[in-house]
Formats: C-alpha cells, structure tokens, sequence
C-alpha cells in the first residue's frame, strides 16, 4: 500500500494534513493553516523539500527522545514527525518521508 497525505478539520476550524505511510502508521504532521489551500500548499512543500536531506532538522524532545522537522527553502516548518525511541528510528522516519512523499495521494474527507 502506497502512502497518503490525510487532511482533516480540527475543533477550532483549521486544517491540517497527517502524511502516513504504506502501513497507515503516521509520519510526519503539519501546523493549523486557517484556509484548505494553504494546507494543499503544505502538502507541495513536503513533496518539494522530502528529497533535501539539508531540509530535515533532527532535534530531540524535553523528554530526550529524537523527532525531525521538515523545513522549506525559507526556513519555515512544513511538518513534524512523531517523536522516536532512537536515532536509527528517526532516520528510518527520514527515509519513509523521502519514499512516500513524491507519489502520496490525497485524501480529503472534508471535501
């Protein structure tokens, strides 16, 4: 099974999009955007930024476990991952984004 981008509505109105990968595990989250365009533009940015190594920040937790965020060319977060119980999980985390994110079709249930 291929990965998908999920988009859903949260409480307060804006949207968001969960990329998970062919197992339906969850792999990397976005920020709220007020407008469902802006959401679909952070959907691009992933498919853009995935195949920059130089674009995943690899940071730890409070609670000293690894996560990555995916930034685009000017800096700014377009998604962030589930925290991990190890670097080597983390970087399995990188490599998942990097297969899954070019062709990952969009479910859009709020549609």
């Amino acid at each position: 099974m291929a990965g998908r981008f999920l988009i859903s509505k949260r409480s307060n109105g804006e949207f968001q999009f969960v990329l998970k990968a062919g197992n339906g595990e969850p792999i990397l989250s976005s920020e709220g955007y007020k407008a469902k365009p802006s959401c679909i533009n952070g959907i691009e940015a992933v498919r853009t930024n995935s195949q920059n190594d130089a674009r995943y920040e690899r940071k730890t937790s409070s609670s000293e476990r690894p996560y990555f965020v995916l930034k685009a060319a000017n800096g700014e977060i377009v998604g962030t991952s589930e925290l991990y119980s190890s670097n080597g999980a983390l970087e399995k985390g990188v490599a998942s984004v990097r297969l899954n994110a070019p062709t990952a079709a969009v479910d859009d249930p709020t549609a």
